[in-house]
């Protein structure tokens, strides 16, 4: 049984994905993998219980038995410092990775933000690592003179006992050979396995307007059927119908449209064209009935928001970009990069 606790140095740096996508590797070797999430990070309310997005994700995505809530102990740290000392956090810990180990080859523990988040309620990446007798997988990504500084210190400061790092995967690269050349003497020297380097790919960073919609809180106006589009490109209508079919960025294929709903010349030239979806802002609704017709026709949802044009657009700009079960493309080209790009027999 080989347990492996998944952590990186910040947010958002790939570890949910590589997650799934080890264990959809594994599973074509007939090795089943299991996941828990001791600390929760990414609160989610659903049919009156709590649990964590990316627990709740990772256990459709890879039907596992388990119940989201069950393979977290929590999320708030003040409560749980209220509810669990050193002792009974290891404990819990314990039962639940015994737990989560018995029908599984391999458990993948995911950590929290970076190396330091939980280290005050005992659940940080290196003490879940020692209660329950994992090794630590670190995911970097960035630029590659940032990943060869968080290394040099880390490797020197803090992953100073070999029995627990397993090494790295590099992740979200854009150029590997070049990365290969200038720095992975580098991990050589520091003597740090590099378990793969993965590729950047611009499909995982797009969103479909069903998570647009959920994110925004925006209602469905027409289109419905459409939902599941994914959106290429981002278009802010603030110009006249005539002068916006000019642009180049208009003729892109899978646009979003953003516009007041008052745009009716907008909303039109947008249905006419390759548009993945619509949101009209400022709560206005267009009044010409024909629109929601021929949306539904072409399935382009059309979303209304209350929020005005400028504060929707920012809102998307810095939305995080979290994919859902529904996205089989995605979670395919996540397995297919794990398969292609890392040392899958590091976790046999």
């Amino acid at each position: 049984m080989k347990r492996i606790v998944v952590a990186s140095t910040h947010k958002e740096a790939g570890k949910t994905s590589i997650i799934i996508g080890i264990a959809k590797a594994l599973s074509r070797k007939n090795i089943s993998c299991g996941y828990m999430k001791p600390l929760g990070d990414r609160l989610l309310y659903q049919k009156k219980r709590l649990w964590d997005y990316d627990a709740s994700l990772v256990s459709n995505v890879l039907s596992l038995t388990e119940k989201p809530e069950d393979i977290s102990l929590g999320f708030d740290h003040s409560k749980l410092r209220f509810m669990y000392d050193k002792q009974s956090t290891r404990k819990k810990l314990k039962t639940i990775c015994d737990n989560v180990s018995k029908d599984h080859d391999v458990v993948l523990i995911e950590g929290g933000q970076n190396l330091a988040y939980g280290h005050s309620v005992f659940l940080d990446p290196m003490t879940i690592a020692k209660s329950v007798g994992a090794q630590l997988l670190l995911i970097l990504s960035g630029e590659g003179s940032e990943i060869a500084d968080e290394i040099i210190f880390l490797k020197k400061c803090v992953l100073s006992d070999p029995d627990i790092f397993a090494g790295v995967i590099v992740n979200q690269i854009k150029d590997i050979e070049e990365f290969k050349n200038i720095y992975l003497e580098i991990f050589d020297e520091l003597d740090v396995p590099v378990l793969g380097i993965i590729p950047y790919d611009e499909t995982l960073t797009r969103f479909t307007i069903d998570y647009l919609y959920k994110t925004l809180f925006a209602k469905i106006i027409a289109g419905e059927e459409g939902l599941m589009n994914v959106v290429n490109h981002i278009f802010v209508g603030a110009m006249s119908a005539a002068q916006v079919v000019t642009k180049p960025l208009w003729h892109s294929e899978n646009k979003l449209i953003i516009t007041p709903g008052d745009r009716v010349d907008m909303i039109t030239a947008a249905l006419e064209s390759s548009t993945a979806g619509i949101v009209l802002t400022n709560n206005i609704l267009p009044d010409d009935p024909i629109i929601k017709s021929k949306a539904d026709t072409r399935n382009i949802p059309i979303l209304l928001a209350t929020n005005d044009t400028f504060a929707v657009a920012k809102l998307i700009d810095d939305m995080e970009i979290l994919f859902t079960k529904d996205e089989t493309q995605k979670i395919e080209l996540l397995e297919e990069l794990v398969r292609n790009h890392v040392k899958l027999d590091s976790f046999n």
